[in-house]
């Protein structure tokens, strides 16, 4: 399989899982399915193979003690750019599922902190944590649980 395939399936791979998560959050079968790790192993498989095969030498070298001009002309080939578009993929799914998990289990709203952490990994956890620290504080003061307190979108 070419490597633009191998982009493009991983691409559409993540996107069932992230449907679930936002507008389904309380289906049995999502709970199911983001309850395990399976949907991370063909997607950190494609990572290890793609990452195997953008490695030379020259690149080891470089990235042992990178550089930011040395990590730049190691992206600019198009190996190295999925591979590192396979990983923001896996860490944005698993940071994704991390917050979905947690609004379960707490009670907390997670849908927009879902919608940024689909796109923007670590602008989608800040927004768990702040909704979460701010759901504490305000509920707090009013002695409410927040399991008790707020369905989960």
């Amino acid at each position: 399989m070419a490597i633009t395939q191998i982009f493009n399936v991983a691409n559409l791979f993540v996107l069932p899982f992230w449907a679930l998560m936002v507008f389904l959050p309380k289906w049995k079968i999502t709970q199911k399915v983001m309850e395990s790790y399976i949907p991370f192993i063909p997607l950190a498989l494609t990572y290890v193979y793609l990452f195997i095969i953008s490695i030379t030498p020259e690149n080891a070298q470089a990235l042992s003690n990178p550089q930011l001009a040395d990590i730049a002309r190691f992206f600019a080939n198009e190996t190295a750019a999925a591979t590192g578009w396979i990983h923001f993929l896996v860490m944005d799914l698993f940071v994704g599922r991390y917050i979905y998990l947690e609004g379960q289990k707490t009670g907390v709203w997670t849908f927009h902190s879902l919608a940024l952490c689909l796109f923007a990994g670590p602008m989608g956890l800040l927004s768990h944590i702040l909704t979460y620290w701010v759901s504490t504080k305000l509920l707090s003061g009013n002695n409410t649980s927040i399991n008790d307190s707020s369905t989960q979108a």
